[in-house]
């Protein structure tokens, strides 16, 4: 498979599963350079992680956003994976990419947010030099998100099929729990702080508020800025009548593709007897 064949396929892929790529191509790529130039293991991590030293912050600022793109572990990007990927999938289908990216990378921010100021003003904290990595706080914030906006949805977990308010509640007692219990309080502070995140969040658009309106806003604006198509503001733009319903149609096909999509995710979850009549139709339809 070359190259061009690896970015069709990275297109093709949703925005959750982009995310995982990233995060293992990242694992592995750390893994191979660390152990082919012997050098050491957190030589390359120490430049992205979240630091609990406000001043060590301030030197590498990005580090709020790129902890979430290293892990320490296979057990530790598995797990974070497999959780993002099974409650990424249901918030994809209920509001799109960009609430994802919204949910996702916001509670990222936050947790990180929650590590340093725990850090910096606990005193327990006080004499303990830690850093934080790992996408934990970002996953956190989708499932609780999902768990507020929909607690009566029932999922399966093993044999069993539980409420999701059931599913974020036993997480986030987990947490604290944990957060005196074990060697990783930062990690269980940072998922803190992205659980607080996704039910703010979800709360928030229940009440028909976005409070991550701002962020897509900021995505949007930076993305502009190294946008290919960016050209002279003096150019003038002539409007092709066969590109624009080119256009129309490649939208309508996705569209028409997502729905046959939900509708198969639903029967593998429920049965083809759960299906709407008008649910049946389409996909008949759709069959022909």
């Amino acid at each position: 498979m070359n190259s061009g064949d690896l970015k069709y396929q990275y297109k093709r892929l949703s925005i959750v599963e982009k995310i995982i790529a990233i995060n293992v191509f990242v694992f592995i790529v750390n893994g191979l350079f660390t152990f082919l130039l012997k050098l050491p293991t957190d030589s390359i991590i120490d430049w992205f992680e979240l630091p609990e030293n406000i001043f060590s912050y301030i030197k590498q600022p990005w580090s709020i956003v790129t902890y979430s793109f290293f892990h320490g572990s296979i057990g530790h990007i598995f797990w974070n994976m497999l959780l993002l990927y099974f409650s990424g999938r249901i918030l994809l289908n209920l509001f799109g990419n960009q609430r994802f990216i919204n949910v996702y990378f916001l509670g990222v921010i936050a947790g990180g947010l929650f590590f340093l100021l725990s850090y910096n003003i606990f005193p327990v904290f006080s004499n303990i030099s830690s850093a934080l990595i790992g996408a934990s706080a970002g996953v956190t914030a989708v499932l609780i998100y999902i768990c507020t906006y929909i607690p009566n949805k029932e999922v399966r977990i093993f044999i069993f099929n539980v409420k999701l308010w059931y599913v974020g509640t036993f997480s986030v007692l987990v947490d604290l729990v944990q957060i005196p219990n074990s060697g990783n309080s930062g990690g269980h502070i940072a998922h803190l702080g992205g659980a607080l995140l996704g039910y703010l969040y979800a709360r928030q658009v229940a009440k028909g508020n976005d409070i991550g309106e701002w962020f897509s806003k900021l995505i949007t604006g930076i993305t502009s800025l190294f946008s290919k198509e960016r050209k002279s503001p003096l150019k003038t733009v002539y409007r092709n009548k066969k590109t624009a319903s080119k256009k129309t149609k490649v939208n309508n096909t996705d569209s028409h593709q997502r729905k046959i999509d939900i509708i198969l995710d639903k029967i593998s979850k429920s049965g083809y007897e759960s299906l709407s009549k008008e649910e049946k139709d389409f996909l008949f339809k759709a069959g022909k």
